[in-house]
């Protein structure tokens, strides 16, 4: 097992659940955490920038990094390729860096097998109901693509059971301190409070 010194937190939802949301409001606040910018073959919607967002490949550069085994996890999502960067994580991990992955479920575990240390946290809509009026109305989809996500929404809670957090997005400020408290508390796990104040527990073990 790799050694504990940064997070790796991984926080996974149902399309539509303010996922996105939630991440970009705690990165704002917490300058500490580092987010995996993940690669995609699909096309830039009109406000996404590339690097910012995601990495914006083709799909025959994404099948080749994939078998070259540059990425630590990937998954098909609704016909699109997405990966997550073996080197960057590897890299960020060792530098003792808290990391934060935005993927789905199958990512999600994908990168539990190799970092068993990982902090899983699962996004849940308040309704059904509120789930739909949130993917009708962000307008980002057609009426075939959202039936999909509706679809694939219940399969995704199904996997509720693999995370070890779980969060009701029913009001973007109640859920943004429930994932804050839950950052703030892993990073007190003594495990790596041993390793990251080892000096100054070795100096108050040997005091006076």
């Amino acid at each position: 097992m790799t050694t504990i010194t940064g997070c790796l937190f991984i926080i996974s939802a149902p399309s539509g659940t303010g996922k996105t949301s939630l991440v970009k409001a705690l990165l704002a606040i917490d300058p500490q955490l580092n987010l995996s910018i993940s690669h995609t073959s699909r096309l830039p919607r009109p406000s996404e920038v590339n690097g910012s967002d995601y990495h914006f490949i083709s799909e025959s550069d994404f099948k080749q990094m994939k078998q070259r085994g540059d990425f630590l996890e990937s998954a098909e999502v609704y016909g699109n390729l997405y990966g997550t960067s073996q080197r960057w994580i590897n890299e960020t991990s060792k530098a003792g860096r808290d990391i934060l992955l935005e993927i789905d479920c199958q990512g999600a575990e994908q990168v539990h097998r190799h970092f068993p240390q990982s902090i899983s946290i699962f996004i849940l809509p308040p309704s059904p109901e509120t789930l739909a009026s949130r993917l009708n109305t962000r307008g980002q989809d057609n009426l075939d693509v959202i039936k999909k996500r509706l679809a694939a929404a219940s399969e995704e809670v199904n996997h509720i059971n693999e995370f070890d957090y779980v969060i009701i997005n029913n009001e973007l400020d109640n859920a943004l301190k429930d994932l804050t408290s839950i950052v703030r508390a892993e990073r007190l796990r003594l495990a790596r409070q041993l390793v990251n104040h080892s000096k100054l527990i070795s100096e108050l073990k040997d005091f006076p």
